[in-house]
């Protein structure tokens, strides 16, 4: 558990505690995954878009695990049954357990069931990027056959989930990397175009690639400098949503979150620039919303259009040692707390806390 904010390896600890009771509407699961995302270590660090409250577990995101109890008013949900609990705290809304603990309480209306065939590495991970893809792709910017669409962070696990997805949709798109050897690897995952900042001018490429109508729909996720080049690629009366700022990573000074926009590209050509968080989109889509493109993703996961990474296991008790990892360059898959079967009749449970 986390006292207070600060570098997760300094301030998290494993402790022992009750198992908790659901309540009404409430599910008690017994977690079998859980992975590391960046945005976790952020919250613990105080740098994110929402405060847990201190102290707090780590995790606010997903997790995959069985029913172990129901509480009343849980009509629907069977104890056993293995369901991917969307942990995304709603932005406004209630403070949510974290996952990264043996046994956590959720609402019903948060948990997906998930069949079998899908590993509790792909199913631990259904929630957050796969969900974030599909909602900026097809809800948010709504791009249609045809069309091309440009992102930057194309290697990222987002921008490999865009590029899948782009291609089910027959979107082209035109996606941003910042080094040469990355260029053929996004082109084998199914990327139309590709751009490289270290060697090409963005705005000249895009400009050559996309012809005289242009780009009219961008995601970006890096923000700064190359979140302004993407703007300015954009045709007249376009739009770019930022989902992320990769540009400002470890950057601590709120004065340095920016991207320098053109104002006079702005101004004449009406271009757009708006935001996505996944929490924000979790505190005004309802619940039935919410586990409709939930659904979605779960049926693209399980029939091989989305392909979610493989996910490296760790025990709660080398979390340090995950952590670390998790923001590691290149380091390869994911880090996911796994847990394992054979605790019944435990009236406590480790937790990161």
């Amino acid at each position: 558990m986390a006292q207070e904010a600060g570098e997760p390896g300094d301030v998290l600890r494993l402790e022992t505690r009750p198992v908790p009771t659901p309540g009404s509407g409430q599910a008690l699961i017994r977690v079998k995954a859980t992975p590391i995302h960046a945005s976790d270590l952020h919250v613990l660090r105080g740098r994110y878009g929402f405060s847990p409250g201190f102290p707090a577990v780590g995790g606010n995101m997903e997790c995959v695990g069985r029913i172990e109890a129901l509480g009343p008013d849980t009509a629907g949900l069977n104890i056993g049954e293995r369901v991917v609990v969307a942990a995304v705290p709603a932005v406004p809304g209630p403070r949510v357990a974290g996952t990264w603990q043996e046994y956590l309480v959720a609402d019903r209306h948060r948990l997906l069931p998930v069949p079998d065939r899908l590993s509790d590495s792909s199913a631990c991970q259904l929630a957050v990027n796969p969900l974030t893809a599909l909602l900026l792709v097809t809800r948010e910017l709504d791009v249609q056959q045809g069309e091309w669409l440009l992102q930057t962070a194309a290697g990222s696990t987002v921008g490999r989930l865009v590029i899948q997805l782009a291609g089910h949709l027959g979107t082209r798109t035109i996606n941003v990397v910042r080094r040469r050897d990355a260029v053929e690897e996004i082109k084998a995952c199914g990327g139309d175009e590709v751009v490289c900042t270290e060697d090409e001018d963005l705005v000249q490429r895009v400009a050559e690639i996309a012809g005289p109508a242009g780009v009219r729909k961008a995601l970006d996720c890096v923000a700064g400098h190359v979140g302004a080049e993407v703007s300015q690629a954009l045709a007249p009366g376009g739009e770019v949503v930022v989902y992320g700022a990769l540009s400002t990573h470890r950057q601590t000074d709120p004065a340095a979150l920016t991207i320098p926009l053109q104002a006079r590209s702005v101004i004449y050509e009406t271009k757009a620039v708006r935001g996505f968080w996944l929490n924000l989109w979790f505190g005004t889509a309802s619940p039935a919303d919410a586990l409709r493109a939930l659904s979605e993703v779960r049926s693209l996961v399980a029939d091989g259009v989305l392909t979610i990474p493989q996910g490296r296991p760790f025990p709660l008790e080398r979390f340090a040692e995950a952590v670390s990892l998790a923001e590691a360059p290149a380091h390869g898959g994911k880090p996911l707390f796994v847990f394992e079967d054979g605790r019944d009749g435990r009236r406590s449970a480790d937790g990161l806390c």
